[in-house]
């Protein structure tokens, strides 16, 4: 095997290494903040509403998305159920943005000269999700270590 093989072989192992961990560090920051505000929704936490509050303000769809955020989050954290969660969440999102923030505009609320929130921020958890929905959750995930067909999912 020739030098130039070598280090194509290196340079190669290397890129798929470090698009692992940038999705590592995708999951790490998307699956903890999706669970502890999921953990506000569902439990109450941190001056949350919990769950049968948040089902009063939202209907029935508020379970679900409660669970959605919470467990969700946790799928994307470990790295279970990877394209599930963030399909769920990125639905969550499309949802936020169509009942909630559109009418807001584009921008977060930063000098409180607008009703309420735009929907920026969520924008870009739906690049995030969609880039996890392409990709799985990288081999730096519980998934990765599950056998044949279940790692595909």
């Amino acid at each position: 095997m020739s030098a130039a093989a070598i280090n194509a072989d290196r340079t190669e192992g290397a890129a798929e290494r470090h698009v692992d961990s940038a999705l590592l560090v995708l999951r790490g920051v998307l699956g903890i903040v999706f669970m502890v505000h999921g953990s506000q929704l569902v439990f109450g936490a941190l001056g949350g509403p919990g769950i049968a509050n948040f089902a009063k303000m939202m209907g029935p769809v508020g379970y679900l998305v409660a669970i959605g955020q919470f467990f969700g989050g946790l799928g994307i954290l470990v790295g279970v159920l990877t394209r599930f969660s963030a399909a769920a969440i990125g639905v969550i999102m499309l949802g936020a943005i169509g009942m909630v923030h559109l009418k807001n505009g584009f921008f977060m609320n930063w000098y409180s000269k607008q009703a309420g929130e735009g929907y920026e921020y969520h924008l870009l958890v739906l690049a995030m999700c969609v880039v996890l929905l392409i990709t799985g959750p990288g081999r730096y995930a519980v998934q990765a270590a599950l056998p044949g067909v279940l790692r595909k999912l």
